[in-house]
């Protein structure tokens, strides 16, 4: 959650200030300080545990740290629940939050035991804990619709340069353009640039002479101007989310201000509409 949510939370008619004081605890930059350096941590010994080495040395030592870790995660998550109830579920960042964690709790045997490898995933929570991670995603989640008009115009002239490399290589080259599903890996690795000059295009062209003359404007279509514009269109949303101004960090003294602010107009629109009820009307004749 942040500031936004907690004012809204302290706009709740009847709102315990028992919850009012978990949000404001939980969402303080102490705390949130406090989470960064577990993920952290925990980053650390899930690394430590894909070798064989340090498992042999720490192991005990890095899974009895890894459920610390996982507690921490888990009474964070439990807090916001209780302090924020329904609208804990409102936040997609929330929601991701307790997904990730969720997962480190399946059992580790049976059907779900490749779920437990998913634990790595809670590395992922810095994008939902640093508020400058935060903004990365959400501009690229707000730049999703753009894209989608991109995608389409990329997957477009990607059948289209499939098919016709297939017809044009297939015979002689088979396992790079056998098949509309080979040409488009083979397309893919040339849009990357990897290897392509001298694994892909120059054998090709020692039988097709004049095969530069298909995989050059590819190039300059598929990798200079399609993935550019997917840049673009990220880069554009990242300014148009920069100039919103951010809203001002809650507290709990602001919060029971706007409180009694809010009590002190409902009184004075109830003693308002009181007077004009007991005040005679008198009409006036122009």
């Amino acid at each position: 959650m942040g500031e936004k949510e907690y004012l809204e939370l302290s706009r709740v008619p009847g709102i315990s200030k028992g919850r009012l004081g978990l949000a404001a605890w939980v969402d303080s930059p102490r705390v949130q300080r406090f989470i960064v350096v577990v993920i952290l941590i925990n980053a650390v010994i899930l690394g430590l545990e894909t070798s064989a080495s340090a498992m042999a040395r720490w192991g005990t030592a890095l899974l009895v740290l890894d459920k610390l870790c996982l507690a921490v995660f888990l009474i964070e998550i439990v807090i916001k629940w209780i302090a924020y109830r329904g609208r804990f579920w409102r936040s997609g960042w929330n929601v991701f939050d307790f997904l990730v964690v969720a997962v480190a709790v399946v059992p580790g045997a049976g059907p779900w035991a490749v779920l437990r490898s998913l634990r790595v995933l809670r590395v992922l929570r810095l994008l939902t804990v640093v508020p400058s991670l935060r903004k990365v995603v959400a501009a690229f989640l707000h730049s999703i619709p753009g894209l989608g008009g991109v995608v389409m115009v990329m997957a477009i002239f990607f059948y289209t340069a499939g098919v016709l490399a297939t017809r044009l290589f297939g015979e002689a080259y088979p396992d790079w353009f056998g098949s509309l599903g080979k040409s488009l890996y083979t397309l893919f690795q040339v849009m990357t640039l990897e290897s392509w000059s001298m694994g892909i295009v120059r054998p090709v062209m020692e039988s097709h002479p004049w095969a530069w003359a298909f995989f050059v404007p590819f190039i300059v279509i598929a990798t200079f101007t399609i993935l550019n514009l997917f840049i673009g269109i990220i880069v554009s949303t990242m300014q148009e989310l920069s100039m919103i101004p951010e809203t001002q960090p809650a507290s709990p003294e602001l919060a029971e201000l706007l409180e009694r602010m809010e009590a002190d107009l409902k009184v004075l629109r109830s003693t308002v509409e009181r007077l004009q009820g007991t005040v005679p009307r008198t009409d006036r004749k122009g």
